[in-house]
């Protein structure tokens, strides 16, 4: 199957590194325009570089907080200008925050709420009125497989993931009369550089591969999974190809959640 996102604008936050940067790389080779959302501007130009290898589409970049409410509308502002449109929206910011419950201040679950939930809320709000006009649409929000059988000690991200499931269901409902599909893909281990962070302040003398096969050996396939396999989920939902996906919210992990 050849999926094409020729002509197709695509706004993703968390987008210069891991799989916020393979779903760019992978819109790009499909023939797709891509704004690519960041905090740290070199960042974003080393990115910017490698993903515009990929085809010749357009490659924005954008240095925006998207924690706060003016950084969701800088972003969303700025990827309008630099591309024309957006059609495709993937909310991807966030990072994996855990630990004991009665640990987490309140100033911890504020952070996470705002990052990836307020996030995905008010670039939703911003999206989805021209995606409803134009009858076409895509917002994909990436989630983790916590949001359905959260863990103990999950909190706050299994939390904030649960309530992005829900929200993507409600918008789901509202986007499916005028085409405006949202689907939520939840990550499981997938190789990112937040693995390569945990194992630089863990590393015990493995290597990254060591590190990666380990974690591997509790997965029903074996293996760690790639930021490219999931990218290539993204893409199908984001293509002609998915018309008739709206409101799932997909398991990208080998079989390792308990939970369809």
């Amino acid at each position: 199957m050849q999926l094409s996102l020729q002509g197709r604008n695509a706004l993703i936050t968390g987008g210069s590194l891991g799989i916020g940067r393979a779903i760019a790389t992978r819109f790009v080779e499909a023939g797709g325009n891509v704004a690519i959302v960041a905090r740290r501007a070199e960042t974003l130009e080393e990115a910017k570089t490698a993903i515009a290898k990929a085809g010749d589409g357009k490659v924005v970049t954008i240095s925006a907080d998207v924690a706060t409410a003016d950084g969701c509308t800088d972003a969303y502002t700025d990827a309008v200008a630099g591309l024309g449109q957006v059609d495709i929206l993937v909310n991807n910011a966030g990072s994996s925050q855990r630990g004991v419950f009665e640990t987490i201040t309140d100033e911890a679950w504020q952070a996470d709420l705002d990052l990836k939930l307020f996030g995905a809320i008010r670039l939703a709000r911003q999206a989805f009125p021209a995606m409803k006009e134009r009858k076409w649409g895509r917002i994909i929000n990436i989630l983790n497989t916590g949001a359905k059988a959260p863990p103990p000690t999950g909190a706050p991200t299994a939390v904030t993931r649960a309530a992005g499931l829900a929200l993507t269901k409600v918008l789901a409902g509202e986007g499916a009369p005028h085409n405006v599909l949202v689907n939520g893909l939840l990550v499981g281990r997938i190789e990112s550089d937040q693995w390569v962070k945990r194992h630089a302040a863990e590393n015990k003398g493995r290597s990254i591969e060591a590190f990666y096969d380990e974690m591997g050996g509790i997965i029903p396939m074996g293996r760690v999974g790639t930021a490219e396999e999931f990218a290539n989920v993204a893409c199908f939902l984001a293509s002609d190809a998915g018309t008739y996906v709206t409101g799932t919210a997909i398991n990208i992990d080998g079989g390792l959640c308990p939970v369809v």
